[in-house]
């Protein structure tokens, strides 16, 4: 059986891309800046197939129902969609990404650094934090005090935080056992400064966190802080194989 081709309003479509508002683009199409499939139009509401060839301005529009974008989050960004007093991580992306209305997937604490996936798509994002899922996710983790295996005993049981909360059995590597410490931290939920927390019920403190990895997918080496790129081909395979 042929799968049925989605149809929208041609308006839509090009607001959606980020072309214009819908005032706009009646403008635009009034003016015959909008062609579909090599003929110019003059009705906005003209409903189109998603797969038909759009352009405007003579540049081909190619339609985009969902954005994926890893970012290597910076310290002193809050993971939120709009804040009055501080910056947001959609304040680090470029404007032509804006009309897709990008959320966070998951959140880092403003003074966390590394992996977030930012997309529009909600039922992914629902699955990526599912508590029922038990995706993973890997931080590298500095801290005061030396840590000892019998932190890394601690950690694979199931520590309870400062709220009487009993967290799922945890990962902890231990890189560098010293004044400060460094370790890796991998966990299976997202509690509200979980490991900050963790740490905190074992006598030590946090100094720096970041996130490296959330379930397959692993933050790229190549971008630098507040830098961030739409996922591959390949990444986004590993993630619906992984969900």
């Amino acid at each position: 059986m042929k799968a049925q081709v989605e149809k929208m309003r041609i308006d839509k479509y090009l607001a959606n891309m980020g072309v214009g508002s819908r005032s706009e683009i009646k403008r635009y199409i009034k003016n015959k800046r909008v062609m579909v499939n090599g003929v110019y139009i003059t009705d906005n509401g003209l409903i189109i197939n998603l797969d038909d060839d759009i352009i405007f301005d003579e540049e081909k529009i190619s339609y985009r129902k969902f954005v994926y974008i890893m970012m290597n989050k910076p310290q002193g960004v809050i993971s939120a969609t709009e804040d009055k007093y501080q910056n947001t991580v959609l304040d680090l992306l470029d404007p032509s990404y804006l009309h897709f209305d990008l959320f966070p997937a998951g959140r880092l604490d403003k003074d966390t650094e590394g992996f977030l996936l930012l997309t529009n798509d909600g039922k992914l994002a629902h699955n990526m934090l599912s508590p029922k899922k038990h995706v993973e996710k890997k931080y590298y983790v500095e801290v005061i005090g030396h840590l000892v295996n019998e932190d890394i005993d601690a950690f694979s049981g199931n520590i309870i935080i400062d709220d009487g909360y009993e967290c799922m059995p945890a990962k902890l590597e231990i890189l560098d056992s010293n004044d400060i410490s460094k370790a890796y931290v991998t966990i299976k939920e997202g509690k509200f400064h979980q490991i900050k927390r963790m740490f905190e019920a074992i006598g030590k403190e946090v100094t720096y966190l970041k996130r490296l990895t959330m379930g397959p997918l692993k933050l790229d080496e190549n971008l630098e802080l507040g830098e961030y790129r739409e996922l591959t081909e390949q990444e986004m395979q590993m993630l619906n194989d992984y969900m």
